[in-house]
Protein backbone atom coordinates (compact mmCIF):
# COMPACT_ATOMS: atom_id res chain seq x y z
CA UNK A 1 0.00 0.00 0.00
CA UNK A 2 3.07 2.43 0.99
CA UNK A 3 4.54 1.35 -2.35
CA UNK A 4 1.43 2.38 -4.64
CA UNK A 5 1.21 5.80 -2.60
CA UNK A 6 4.89 6.63 -3.42
CA UNK A 7 3.83 5.84 -6.91
CA UNK A 8 0.98 7.63 -7.50
CA UNK A 9 2.73 10.66 -5.85
CA UNK A 10 5.96 9.92 -8.48
CA UNK A 11 3.54 10.21 -11.59
CA UNK A 12 1.81 13.31 -10.10
CA UNK A 13 5.10 14.66 -9.75
CA UNK A 14 6.37 13.60 -13.24
CA UNK A 15 2.86 15.05 -14.58
CA UNK A 16 2.76 18.36 -13.08
CA UNK A 17 6.84 18.50 -14.31
CA UNK A 18 6.26 17.33 -17.88
CA UNK A 19 2.95 19.42 -18.44
CA UNK A 20 5.09 22.75 -17.12
CA UNK A 21 6.55 23.05 -20.36
CA UNK A 22 3.79 22.57 -22.41
CA UNK A 23 1.94 25.16 -20.66
CA UNK A 24 4.41 27.68 -20.96
CA UNK A 25 5.31 26.73 -24.77
CA UNK A 26 1.21 27.41 -25.02
CA UNK A 27 1.48 30.83 -23.43
CA UNK A 28 4.62 31.65 -25.68
CA UNK A 29 2.28 30.83 -28.98
CA UNK A 30 -0.81 32.64 -27.25
CA UNK A 31 1.23 35.84 -26.57
CA UNK A 32 3.17 35.95 -30.14
CA UNK A 33 0.07 35.45 -32.04
CA UNK A 34 -1.26 38.37 -30.06
CA UNK A 35 2.04 40.69 -31.37
CA UNK A 36 1.03 39.68 -34.46
CA UNK A 37 -0.79 42.93 -36.30
CA UNK A 38 -4.06 42.12 -37.85
CA UNK A 39 -4.07 43.67 -41.50
CA UNK A 40 -7.17 43.25 -44.19
CA UNK A 41 -6.14 43.11 -47.63
CA UNK A 42 -9.20 43.13 -50.20
CA UNK A 43 -7.72 42.26 -53.65
CA UNK A 44 -9.30 42.92 -56.82
CA UNK A 45 -9.97 39.18 -57.76
CA UNK A 46 -8.57 35.84 -56.64
CA UNK A 47 -5.79 35.00 -59.68
CA UNK A 48 -3.20 32.61 -60.44
CA UNK A 49 -1.76 36.36 -62.18
CA UNK A 50 -1.03 37.31 -58.90
CA UNK A 51 1.17 34.38 -57.84
CA UNK A 52 3.81 36.24 -55.80
CA UNK A 53 1.16 37.78 -53.46
CA UNK A 54 -0.13 33.77 -52.71
CA UNK A 55 3.70 32.58 -52.48
CA UNK A 56 4.12 35.12 -49.47
CA UNK A 57 0.82 34.05 -47.96
CA UNK A 58 1.53 30.19 -48.00
CA UNK A 59 5.39 30.50 -47.17
CA UNK A 60 4.18 32.45 -44.12
CA UNK A 61 6.29 35.49 -44.90
CA UNK A 62 3.46 37.71 -43.32
CA UNK A 63 3.48 35.74 -40.14
CA UNK A 64 7.31 36.09 -40.16
CA UNK A 65 7.20 39.83 -40.46
CA UNK A 66 4.76 40.11 -37.92
CA UNK A 67 1.28 40.36 -39.20
CA UNK A 68 -2.18 38.50 -39.24
CA UNK A 69 -3.42 38.44 -42.53
CA UNK A 70 -6.93 38.54 -43.78
CA UNK A 71 -7.82 38.24 -46.97
CA UNK A 72 -10.87 39.26 -48.99
CA UNK A 73 -11.77 39.44 -52.63
CA UNK A 74 -13.38 42.06 -54.01
CA UNK A 75 -14.33 41.16 -57.23
CA UNK A 76 -13.84 44.37 -59.35
CA UNK A 77 -11.30 47.75 -58.64
CA UNK A 78 -14.63 50.03 -58.15
CA UNK A 79 -15.51 47.35 -54.84
CA UNK A 80 -12.18 47.18 -53.71
CA UNK A 81 -11.50 50.78 -53.56
CA UNK A 82 -14.88 51.45 -51.73
CA UNK A 83 -13.50 48.73 -49.31
CA UNK A 84 -10.35 50.89 -48.89
CA UNK A 85 -12.14 54.25 -48.32
CA UNK A 86 -14.86 52.94 -46.64
CA UNK A 87 -12.02 51.46 -44.19
CA UNK A 88 -13.09 48.33 -44.26
CA UNK A 89 -10.12 46.99 -45.91
CA UNK A 90 -6.28 48.65 -44.44
CA UNK A 91 -4.93 47.92 -48.01
CA UNK A 92 -5.98 46.96 -51.37
CA UNK A 93 -4.43 45.46 -54.58
CA UNK A 94 -6.23 46.62 -57.88
CA UNK A 95 -5.54 48.55 -61.26
CA UNK A 96 -3.81 51.77 -59.88
CA UNK A 97 -6.44 53.68 -62.22
CA UNK A 98 -8.45 53.35 -59.50
CA UNK A 99 -6.69 55.89 -57.08
CA UNK A 100 -6.56 58.55 -59.90
CA UNK A 101 -10.29 58.43 -60.71
CA UNK A 102 -10.88 58.38 -56.69
CA UNK A 103 -8.24 61.18 -56.50
CA UNK A 104 -10.01 62.89 -59.96
CA UNK A 105 -13.01 63.05 -57.91
CA UNK A 106 -12.13 64.80 -54.71
CA UNK A 107 -10.79 62.39 -52.65
CA UNK A 108 -9.53 64.50 -49.03
CA UNK A 109 -7.90 61.31 -48.07
CA UNK A 110 -5.98 59.87 -51.81
CA UNK A 111 -5.43 56.27 -51.64
CA UNK A 112 -1.78 55.78 -52.74
CA UNK A 113 -0.09 53.07 -54.08
CA UNK A 114 3.08 52.01 -52.55
CA UNK A 115 3.51 48.64 -54.23
CA UNK A 116 3.73 47.54 -57.90
CA UNK A 117 3.49 43.72 -58.09
CA UNK A 118 2.42 43.10 -62.31
CA UNK A 119 4.42 44.82 -64.99
CA UNK A 120 2.51 43.47 -67.77
CA UNK A 121 -1.12 42.97 -68.42
CA UNK A 122 -2.48 39.32 -67.38
CA UNK A 123 -5.09 38.54 -70.22
CA UNK A 124 -5.53 37.07 -73.69
CA UNK A 125 -6.80 37.10 -76.25
CA UNK A 126 -8.70 33.74 -77.63
CA UNK A 127 -10.55 32.84 -80.79
CA UNK A 128 -12.54 30.07 -82.10
CA UNK A 129 -10.07 28.23 -83.73
CA UNK A 130 -6.52 27.68 -83.84
CA UNK A 131 -4.59 30.73 -85.57
CA UNK A 132 -0.89 30.01 -85.53
CA UNK A 133 -0.48 33.22 -87.55
CA UNK A 134 -2.73 35.55 -86.00
CA UNK A 135 -2.06 39.54 -86.73
CA UNK A 136 -4.20 42.30 -84.65
CA UNK A 137 -5.50 43.07 -88.12
CA UNK A 138 -7.56 39.81 -88.08
CA UNK A 139 -9.76 42.00 -85.38
CA UNK A 140 -11.18 43.92 -88.23
CA UNK A 141 -14.55 43.83 -88.54
CA UNK A 142 -15.35 41.18 -86.33
CA UNK A 143 -16.70 41.11 -82.67
CA UNK A 144 -14.64 40.65 -79.41
CA UNK A 145 -15.86 40.20 -75.64
CA UNK A 146 -14.27 43.02 -74.25
CA UNK A 147 -13.59 44.41 -70.55
CA UNK A 148 -15.39 47.25 -68.18
CA UNK A 149 -14.70 50.41 -69.59
CA UNK A 150 -12.80 52.57 -68.19
CA UNK A 151 -10.87 49.14 -66.27
CA UNK A 152 -7.14 48.33 -67.49
CA UNK A 153 -8.30 45.03 -69.37
CA UNK A 154 -10.20 47.14 -71.42
CA UNK A 155 -8.02 50.11 -71.61
CA UNK A 156 -4.79 48.37 -72.51
CA UNK A 157 -6.96 45.73 -75.19
CA UNK A 158 -7.70 49.47 -77.04
CA UNK A 159 -4.03 50.88 -76.52
CA UNK A 160 -2.72 47.65 -78.20
CA UNK A 161 -5.17 47.83 -81.11
CA UNK A 162 -4.12 51.79 -81.37
CA UNK A 163 -0.47 50.33 -81.55
CA UNK A 164 -1.53 48.32 -84.56
CA UNK A 165 -3.41 50.99 -85.88
CA UNK A 166 -6.91 49.95 -85.66
CA UNK A 167 -9.81 52.15 -84.50
CA UNK A 168 -11.47 50.67 -81.51
CA UNK A 169 -14.51 52.53 -82.26
CA UNK A 170 -14.84 51.63 -86.32
CA UNK A 171 -12.89 48.96 -86.93
CA UNK A 172 -14.54 46.41 -84.64
CA UNK A 173 -17.19 45.55 -82.20
CA UNK A 174 -16.32 45.68 -78.42
CA UNK A 175 -19.00 43.92 -76.41
CA UNK A 176 -18.52 45.89 -72.79
CA UNK A 177 -21.77 44.87 -71.50
CA UNK A 178 -20.45 41.25 -69.76
CA UNK A 179 -19.61 41.43 -66.09
CA UNK A 180 -15.85 40.38 -65.15
CA UNK A 181 -15.77 36.49 -64.99
CA UNK A 182 -18.81 35.64 -67.21
CA UNK A 183 -17.06 36.53 -70.46
CA UNK A 184 -15.82 32.56 -71.18
CA UNK A 185 -19.15 31.44 -70.83
CA UNK A 186 -20.55 33.89 -72.47
CA UNK A 187 -18.83 33.28 -75.42
CA UNK A 188 -18.70 29.14 -75.20
CA UNK A 189 -22.81 30.12 -74.96
CA UNK A 190 -23.29 32.42 -78.45
CA UNK A 191 -21.68 31.88 -81.08
CA UNK A 192 -21.70 35.39 -82.30
CA UNK A 193 -18.21 37.14 -80.93
CA UNK A 194 -15.05 35.52 -83.23
CA UNK A 195 -12.69 36.39 -79.90
CA UNK A 196 -12.78 36.73 -76.29
CA UNK A 197 -10.71 38.88 -74.17
CA UNK A 198 -10.10 36.41 -70.80
CA UNK A 199 -7.52 36.40 -67.86
CA UNK A 200 -6.74 32.76 -66.38
CA UNK A 201 -8.02 29.97 -65.88
CA UNK A 202 -10.15 31.01 -67.89
CA UNK A 203 -8.22 31.05 -71.13
CA UNK A 204 -6.96 27.43 -70.30
CA UNK A 205 -10.00 26.50 -69.22
CA UNK A 206 -11.17 27.18 -72.59
CA UNK A 207 -8.87 25.68 -74.77
CA UNK A 208 -8.86 22.60 -72.36
CA UNK A 209 -12.64 22.17 -73.03
CA UNK A 210 -11.88 22.92 -76.81
CA UNK A 211 -13.98 26.12 -76.77
CA UNK A 212 -11.29 28.55 -77.78
CA UNK A 213 -7.62 28.91 -78.27
CA UNK A 214 -5.19 31.75 -76.90
CA UNK A 215 -3.77 33.27 -80.23
CA UNK A 216 -2.12 36.33 -78.32
CA UNK A 217 -0.84 37.42 -74.95
CA UNK A 218 -2.12 41.28 -74.27
CA UNK A 219 0.71 41.34 -71.76
CA UNK A 220 3.35 40.82 -74.87
CA UNK A 221 1.42 43.08 -76.89
CA UNK A 222 1.31 45.71 -74.67
CA UNK A 223 5.03 45.97 -73.55
CA UNK A 224 5.58 46.22 -69.74
CA UNK A 225 2.93 48.56 -68.00
CA UNK A 226 1.86 49.03 -64.11
CA UNK A 227 -1.10 46.56 -64.17
CA UNK A 228 -1.94 45.92 -60.54
CA UNK A 229 -0.62 47.61 -57.39
CA UNK A 230 -0.86 47.60 -53.55
CA UNK A 231 -2.35 50.82 -52.31
CA UNK A 232 -4.01 52.26 -48.83
CA UNK A 233 -5.49 55.75 -47.92
CA UNK A 234 -2.56 58.31 -47.02
CA UNK A 235 -4.06 58.47 -43.29
CA UNK A 236 -3.13 55.10 -42.58
CA UNK A 237 -0.10 54.95 -44.04
CA UNK A 238 1.01 57.68 -41.97
CA UNK A 239 -0.63 56.14 -38.99
CA UNK A 240 0.60 52.76 -39.54
CA UNK A 241 4.11 52.54 -41.35
CA UNK A 242 5.91 49.72 -39.55
CA UNK A 243 2.39 47.93 -40.85
CA UNK A 244 2.88 49.49 -44.53
CA UNK A 245 6.88 48.49 -44.64
CA UNK A 246 6.28 44.66 -42.83
CA UNK A 247 3.52 43.84 -45.63
CA UNK A 248 5.98 45.19 -48.50
CA UNK A 249 8.52 43.29 -46.95
CA UNK A 250 6.44 39.72 -46.75
CA UNK A 251 5.17 41.21 -50.72
CA UNK A 252 9.21 41.61 -51.70
CA UNK A 253 10.14 37.56 -50.47
CA UNK A 254 7.25 36.02 -52.43
CA UNK A 255 8.70 38.02 -55.50
CA UNK A 256 12.48 36.51 -54.73
CA UNK A 257 10.84 33.26 -54.71
CA UNK A 258 8.87 33.42 -58.00
CA UNK A 259 12.30 34.75 -59.49
CA UNK A 260 14.29 31.92 -58.16
CA UNK A 261 11.73 28.84 -58.89
CA UNK A 262 10.43 27.30 -61.45
CA UNK A 263 7.03 27.18 -62.50
CA UNK A 264 6.51 24.02 -61.22
CA UNK A 265 7.60 24.71 -57.88
CA UNK A 266 5.66 27.99 -57.89
CA UNK A 267 2.75 25.88 -58.56
CA UNK A 268 2.91 23.48 -55.61
CA UNK A 269 3.38 26.28 -53.35
CA UNK A 270 -0.04 28.23 -54.86
CA UNK A 271 -1.92 25.06 -55.19
CA UNK A 272 -3.24 25.22 -52.22
CA UNK A 273 -5.05 28.81 -52.92
CA UNK A 274 -6.76 27.54 -56.10
CA UNK A 275 -8.64 23.85 -54.58
CA UNK A 276 -11.11 23.66 -57.75
CA UNK A 277 -8.09 24.10 -60.05
CA UNK A 278 -5.70 21.02 -60.57
CA UNK A 279 -1.88 21.41 -60.30
CA UNK A 280 -1.48 20.75 -64.45
CA UNK A 281 -3.86 23.29 -64.73
CA UNK A 282 -2.13 25.60 -62.36
CA UNK A 283 1.24 24.38 -63.59
CA UNK A 284 0.19 25.82 -67.10
CA UNK A 285 -1.03 28.90 -66.26
CA UNK A 286 1.99 30.30 -63.45
CA UNK A 287 4.27 29.25 -66.90
CA UNK A 288 2.38 31.12 -69.13
CA UNK A 289 2.45 34.19 -66.61
CA UNK A 290 6.91 33.55 -66.06
CA UNK A 291 7.34 32.91 -69.56
CA UNK A 292 6.02 36.67 -70.42
CA UNK A 293 8.21 38.32 -67.19
CA UNK A 294 4.75 39.37 -65.49
CA UNK A 295 6.29 40.26 -61.89
CA UNK A 296 8.67 42.49 -61.08
CA UNK A 297 12.64 42.07 -59.62
CA UNK A 298 11.25 44.92 -57.00
CA UNK A 299 7.79 46.19 -56.16
CA UNK A 300 9.50 49.76 -56.90
CA UNK A 301 6.42 51.85 -58.60
CA UNK A 302 8.92 54.28 -60.89
CA UNK A 303 7.73 57.61 -62.34
CA UNK A 304 7.92 56.73 -66.07
CA UNK A 305 5.77 53.29 -65.62
CA UNK A 306 2.69 55.94 -63.13
CA UNK A 307 3.37 58.62 -66.79
CA UNK A 308 2.67 55.32 -68.92
CA UNK A 309 -0.37 54.61 -67.06
CA UNK A 310 -1.74 58.17 -67.28
CA UNK A 311 -1.33 58.41 -71.34
CA UNK A 312 -3.35 54.90 -71.41
CA UNK A 313 -5.80 56.63 -69.38
CA UNK A 314 -5.82 59.68 -71.10
CA UNK A 315 -6.22 57.85 -74.81
CA UNK A 316 -8.93 55.82 -73.42
CA UNK A 317 -10.54 59.24 -72.52
CA UNK A 318 -10.90 58.45 -68.90
CA UNK A 319 -8.80 61.11 -67.48
CA UNK A 320 -9.71 64.93 -67.36
CA UNK A 321 -6.01 66.18 -65.88
CA UNK A 322 -3.11 64.84 -65.42
CA UNK A 323 -2.06 63.96 -61.68
CA UNK A 324 1.34 64.33 -59.77
CA UNK A 325 3.12 60.88 -59.02
CA UNK A 326 4.51 61.96 -55.72
CA UNK A 327 0.45 63.07 -54.98
CA UNK A 328 -0.62 59.10 -55.33
CA UNK A 329 2.48 56.74 -55.28
CA UNK A 330 4.88 56.11 -52.25
CA UNK A 331 8.19 54.28 -53.18
CA UNK A 332 9.85 54.37 -49.59
CA UNK A 333 9.05 50.67 -48.42
CA UNK A 334 9.50 49.31 -51.64
CA UNK A 335 12.70 50.82 -51.69
CA UNK A 336 13.77 49.78 -48.65
CA UNK A 337 12.34 46.08 -48.92
CA UNK A 338 14.23 45.47 -52.13
CA UNK A 339 17.48 47.02 -50.45
CA UNK A 340 16.86 44.65 -47.26
CA UNK A 341 16.47 41.42 -49.19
Amino acid sequence: MKNKKWIALATAVVLAVTALPMTVFAAKKDKEEEKLSKVTLNEVAHSIFYAPQYVAIEEGYFAEEGLDLTLVTGFGADKTMTAVISGEADIGFMGAEASVYAYQEGATDPVVNFAQLTQRAGNFLVAREEMPDFKWEDLKGKKVLGGRKGGMPEMVFEYILKKNGIDPQKDLTIDQSIDFGSTAAAFTGDDSAAYTVEFEPSATILEKEGGGYVVASLGEASGYVPYTSYSAKASYMKENPEIIQKFTNALQKGMDYVQIHTPEEIAEVIAPQFKETDIETITTIVKRYYDQDTWKENLIFEKHSFELLQDILEDAGELSQRVNYEDLVQTSSAEKASKDK
